[in-house]
């Protein structure tokens, strides 16, 4: 064999090397992707039924796992910039601050987080539609005065993201993210509203009745 045929030999079997270690990388990072992903579901859901204390628990756990999830794909650039992994950073941004929001009052960034700009925008966008969610059970509750603070919430990160103007190839997917937070803040300020309407009429004529009855 030639000085060149052992030399090709060397830089293909290293070649040959990474690519199984990266496609093993790969295999294990979309698995505990379906799992940061579900953990993160659970997480937004316990936080809308008020299980707070439950939710804070097992955000802390979930840090832990996703911590370790980026750090295992940082040697594989190809990996961690991608759409499945972003999706999995931003499923686990959208659990956090809606935690944090509901919680602590409390806006962590992504440097609370540990995790890059782009998948936390992402998934502070989709913050929005969680809060509403959580605004219509409170006002199925009766706490109209919360279901207010929810929608503050919604149309201060629905301002901030507004002005971000880049591209899809910059920023996937924020822009329709952003519509839809418009859309969302409008309806639900609607329907706030109207309710809000409904109970001081309903008030005026409760205080027209004691004072017709009192004469």
């Amino acid at each position: 064999m030639g000085a060149l045929s052992e030399r090709l030999s060397e830089i293909v079997d290293q070649c040959s090397r990474y690519l199984s270690e990266r496609d093993e990388a790969r295999d294990k990072a979309l698995k505990k992707s379906r799992d940061i992903i579900r953990e993160a579901g659970r997480i937004v859901t316990l936080v809308v039924s008020g299980e707070l204390k439950k939710a804070g628990e097992r955000l802390a756990d979930l840090e832990k796992v996703v911590r370790d999830y980026l750090e295992e794909l940082k040697p594989y650039p190809e990996l961690y910039y991608t759409g499945s992994t972003y999706n999995a950073v931003s499923e686990y941004v959208e659990a956090a601050v809606f935690y944090h929001l509901v919680a602590e009052g409390r806006l962590p960034g992504p440097e609370d987080l540990s995790v890059p700009p782009v998948p936390y925008l992402q998934g502070l966008g989709d913050v929005v539609g969680e809060l509403r969610r959580l605004a219509l059970d409170l006002l199925r509750r009766g706490r109209l005065g919360d279901a207010w603070t929810m929608l503050e919430y919604m149309e201060d990160i629905y301002m901030a993201l507004r002005g971000l103007d880049y591209p899809d190839s910059l920023l996937p997917g924020l822009r329709r993210k952003t519509d839809v937070a418009r859309r969302l803040v409008d309806e639900t300020k609607a329907l706030l509203l109207d309710i809000a309407v409904r109970e001081e009429l309903s008030r005026r004529i409760e205080e027209a009745v004691r004072r017709l009855d009192a004469e």
